[in-house]
């Protein structure tokens, strides 16, 4: 029996399945609950059951909402014309931050990744080509991560828009070379929003 308790050995492994989290991580993360109050533990519990009944993707943009469409959508103050496509929600989130960004999102969820077996049609590229043809976007900005799938995802979008005749930039020089957007700083980020170029 590890820890002297199955229970806990259970929850250090459920811990050490999340992104970013290691064993030893874990282990600190259990052991935490472990000695907090029962109050502390109890809202815990509450907020993540809370979390997967209470918020979802926007049925427009893929982003994070409590609603069938997100703020960011439904905001007149921002331009439809122009589309900012990510490759996760919480690079919306990097993006918004910036402060320079006005016009809306779309979220791939994903990149291409045929050593994977991530194609096209397990992306969320084909709501991207309706938006395009249906609500007048002008420009999609494809801000992907500059690594191979995030380069081979944003030649692939450049390939199948450019027929829509829209627009099709990409995020300026700025970002690190296999680096995440969540990693960038606001400063870096934001130049490489002004200074996006044609694909």
């Amino acid at each position: 029996m590890e820890y002297g308790s199955d229970t806990l050995a259970n929850l250090v492994r459920q811990f050490a399945k999340l992104p970013g989290i290691g064993l030893k991580t874990a282990q600190r993360l259990a052991l935490h609950l472990l000695r907090s109050g029962d109050d502390e533990v109890e809202k815990l519990g509450n907020l993540i059951l809370e979390l997967k009944h209470k918020v979802g993707f926007c049925s427009v943009c893929g982003g994070i909402t409590e609603s069938a469409t997100c703020a960011i959508c439904t905001d007149p103050a921002r331009s439809a014309e122009i589309v900012c496509v990510v490759e996760q929600p919480q690079d919306v989130l990097v993006i918004e931050k910036t402060g320079r960004y006005k016009g809306l999102y779309h979220v791939l969820h994903g990149v291409l990744s045929p050593i994977d077996g991530v194609g096209p049609e397990a992306l969320n590229i084909a709501r991207l080509l309706e938006r395009v043809r249906i609500r007048g976007v002008k420009e999609v900005i494809v801000a992907t991560n500059p690594s191979i799938e995030g380069d081979t995802t944003a030649l692939y979008l450049a390939k199948v828009l450019k027929p829509e005749g829209v627009r099709v930039t990409r995020l300026a020089s700025g970002l690190p070379v296999g680096g995440d957007l969540d990693y960038a700083d606001e400063l870096t980020l934001g130049r490489a929003l002004v200074g996006r170029r044609e694909m």
